[in-house]
C-alpha cells in the first residue's frame, strides 16, 4: 500500500495572508512543517498541493528547492485537490494534513496510519472526537473512498475542507480514530496551529526555544516547554476552541463532542 500524505498550502490566507512563508529560524514555516512531516515513518511520499492561481507560484518554487513534489490544482475545492493529488502519485491512501499544523509531530502521524494500515477501514483521523492539541491534525483515507466523496460531495463545506463528507455519512463508510492514549483533551485548551499573528508568535517561539537543542523535538518537549514558561501560552491563548466547524454549527451533525467542550468552555 502506498501512503501519499498531502500537505495543503496557500499564499491567500484570508486572516493571515502568506502565513506559510513566514520565517522561523531562517526558513519558511512551510519548509519546518515539511522538514517534520519528512520524518514520518509510514508516510511513503510527501507532497505539497497547492492552487493553480500564479499567487502560489512562491510555494511551488520552495517546494523545487526543498526537493519536494508540488501539485497544483482547484484553489477552493480541496477535495478534488487531494484527490488528483493521489491519482497522480498512485497512491492507495492519502493523509490530509493542513500547512497551519507546522509543529505537528510525526510520531502522531504515524499513529493515525498504523491504525487505518492494520484495521479495515476507509477513513481513520485523530478528529472525531478530537484530543489531541489543536495543530496536530490527521486524517487518512483510501483513494476508493476519496473518489466515492469527490463524485458524491455537493455542499461547498465539503469541497472545501475535503473530508466532513467521510464523517458527516458514518452508514457510507467504516471509520475509525484515534484518541490520545494519556486521556487527556487539550484539543480546545491548546493551540499549536496558525491563522492568526498570536499564532505565529507562539509557533516561532516554539522552535526558538526547542529546534536549536533538539530539532526533532515532538508534543512532549513541547508540553514540557509549556509547564516550565507558560508565559508562552498566553501568545495565542484568546483563539482557544476556534475551529472552521463554528461557521457551520447548523449543518454539521457529528461534531458532538466539539459542541460540548466549546459550551464548557463558555460556560465558564
Amino acid at each position: 500500500m502506498k501512503i501519499v500524505a498531502v500537505i495543503q498550502a496557500r499564499m491567500t490566507s484570508t486572516r493571515l495572508p502568506g502565513k506559510v512563508m513566514l520565517p522561523v529560524l531562517g526558513q519558511p514555516l512551510l519548509s519546518r512543517m515539511i522538514e517534520r512531516a519528512r520524518k514520518s515513518v509510514m508516510a511513503d511520499e510527501i507532497v505539497v498541493a497547492t492552487s493553480d492561481q500564479k499567487e502560489d507560484d512562491p510555494i511551488e518554487r520552495l517546494c523545487k528547492e526543498t526537493n519536494v513534489e508540488c501539485f497544483r490544482g482547484h484553489l477552493t475545492d480541496l477535495l478534488d485537490r487531494h484527490y488528483k493529488a493521489g491519482l497522480k502519485y498512485g497512491a492507495d491512501a492519502v493523509v490530509k494534513i493542513p500547512s497551519d499544523c507546522p509543529l505537528i509531530d510525526p510520531a502522531i502521524i504515524d499513529k493515525v496510519l498504523k491504525c487505518f494500515s492494520d484495521g479495515n477501514f476507509d477513513y481513520v483521523s485523530n478528529l472525531h472526537p478530537a484530543t489531541y492539541p489543536d495543530g496536530n491534525d490527521v486524517e487518512i483515507m483510501s483513494i476508493e473512498a476519496l473518489e466515492k466523496a469527490w463524485r458524491n460531495a455537493k455542499k461547498d463545506y465539503e469541497r472545501e475542507h475535503t473530508t466532513p463528507y467521510f464523517w458527516e455519512n458514518p452508514h457510507l463508510f467504516e471509520l475509525g480514530n484515534v484518541v490520545w492514549e494519556t486521556g487527556l483533551n487539550y484539543s480546545t485548551t491548546m493551540r499549536w496551529t496558525i491563522d492568526y499573528e498570536e499564532d505565529y508568535l507562539f509557533i516561532k517561539r516554539i522552535f526558538e526555544e526547542l529546534y536549536p537543542v533538539k530539532p526533532d523535538f515532538g508534543l512532549n518537549d513541547i508540553l514540557d516547554l509549556l509547564e516550565r514558561k507558560p508565559e508562552i501560552k498566553k501568545i495565542n491563548e484568546k483563539y482557544l476552541g476556534k475551529y472552521w466547524y463554528e461557521n457551520h454549527l447548523d449543518e454539521l451533525k457529528n461534531i458532538e463532542e466539539y459542541k460540548s467542550a466549546i459550551n464548557k468552555k463558555t460556560d465558564k
